[in-house]
């Protein structure tokens, strides 16, 4: 059999660091083993920066991929959001060359899988020819028990359409449907989707800026004017006096694995509570950060510092192109060296390999170089401001 041999400065193996030595993989790109240099003999490629397994991107919304400099920087998110819903006119030809060119991005930029948010069918057709795995989050707008049903059919049937491909891609590829924000879903719905998605993995963007506490202690604040642009006057969600979090968590009991996408104003007392709650009713949390986005929207950073206090299980994502400058996870993990450099060098490359993997369930294939996996070569320069596919 004929293998491939790999050096640079150092090299990731998904948990910890190893210099001097050589990563090899057979010719199909199964990994075999770290040997040092004497025991690798010829024909050892030579790069500069760092090796490491394939990336994980476990939070995109690709098919937004066409709002790339659309939207300007620092708008806050309520603004960002009513100029997401109220640019609706691209054609379906440039949604698609959007879409084509971001996947080809990530790919390039040593992304081997992707969590990723849509509201419909228009990813499909590239994923179907994608040599990245996809978890594809469908993801349910409802504002009112009244429409509960009639949405839930339509957000199942859009899921439907991402299992219509048989064979490898099925194999490879998973759908589920998800909430898309304690903003937008009503209770009702909040119970239709627990469930149909016992024991699967689902997700919801989780605290982005104190109006969603708000929301749900008092039934004002900013999100008012994001309801007006839908027809609504006033909340259609029960006041309950608590924040969000503790008001819609709540509503999942089935075994799930839950992401929580951006955290970026979660007090610290409510993660001492998500996760008791949660060990409690047989469910799993990931914190899933976006600092580029975080930064993009409101020019704030979210809080890892508690959430590595906690012990929380940490993931990375990139967010969409409406909200991020690149879809590079390299680049997330330069900000978060940026603005934690206390946090040690290892620990987030952990994030953006193994731990991304088994919160997608996939770490028996991908997110270390461990026998018998296949997790892909990415290739970081040592400012973590690029990385590269090689494998």
């Amino acid at each position: 059999m004929n293998y491939r041999k790999f050096k640079a400065d150092r090299i990731f193996d998904g948990y910890q660091f190893h210099q001097g030595k050589v990563l090899i993989i057979d010719e199909d790109g199964i990994f075999d083993n770290i040997v040092s240099e004497e025991e690798a003999g010829e024909n050892v490629q030579q790069f500069q920066g760092i090796l490491a397994p394939g990336l994980i991107n476990c939070h995109c919304h690709l098919e937004l991929s066409h709002l790339k400099d659309v939207i300007p920087p620092h708008t806050g998110l309520i603004e960002f959001l009513c100029s997401v819903v109220t640019k609706r006119d691209f054609s379906p030809e440039v949604i698609q060359e959007a879409i084509t060119a971001a996947e080809k991005e990530m790919y390039d930029n040593g992304i081997v899988a992707v969590g990723d948010i849509g509201n419909t069918a228009d990813t499909v057709d590239v994923k179907r020819k994608s040599q990245i795995r996809w978890q594809n989050f469908v993801e349910v707008l409802s504002f009112t028990d009244e429409k509960a049903e009639e949405n839930i059919e339509h957000y199942r049937k859009v899921a439907a359409t991402f299992n219509t491909v048989h064979g490898s891609w099925i194999m490879d590829n998973r759908t589920s449907l998800v909430p898309h924000a304690p903003y937008s879903i009503s209770p009702k719905t909040f119970k239709l989707i627990n469930q149909l998605t016992a024991g699967q993995i689902i997700s919801f963007h989780n605290q982005e800026h104190p109006a969603e506490d708000e929301l749900y202690k008092t039934g004002g604040g900013e999100y008012l004017k994001l309801f007006k642009i839908f027809g609504l006057d006033q909340s259609p969600f029960p006041v309950t006096g608590k924040s969000s979090i503790r008001s819609v968590l709540p509503h999942f009991n089935n075994g799930q694995t839950i992401f929580l996408i951006h955290n970026t104003f979660m007090p610290e007392e409510d993660v001492t509570w998500a996760n008791e709650y949660a060990t409690t009713n047989g469910l799993k949390l990931v914190y899933c950060l976006c600092i580029n986005a975080n930064l993009y929207i409101e020019n704030k950073v979210p809080p890892i510092d508690i959430l590595m206090k906690h012990n929380c299980q940490i993931v990375l994502g990139t967010d969409s192109y409406s909200s991020n400058w690149q879809l590079s996870i390299a680049k997330e993990i330069e900000a978060i060296r940026k603005h934690f450099p206390h946090i040690p060098e290892e620990t987030i490359l952990q994030w953006a390999t193994i731990n991304g993997a088994k919160a997608l369930q996939w770490e028996k294939k991908l997110g270390s170089f461990e026998k018998g996996k296949k997790p892909g070569i990415s290739l970081i320069n040592m400012g973590y401001s690029i990385s590269t596919k090689l494998s």
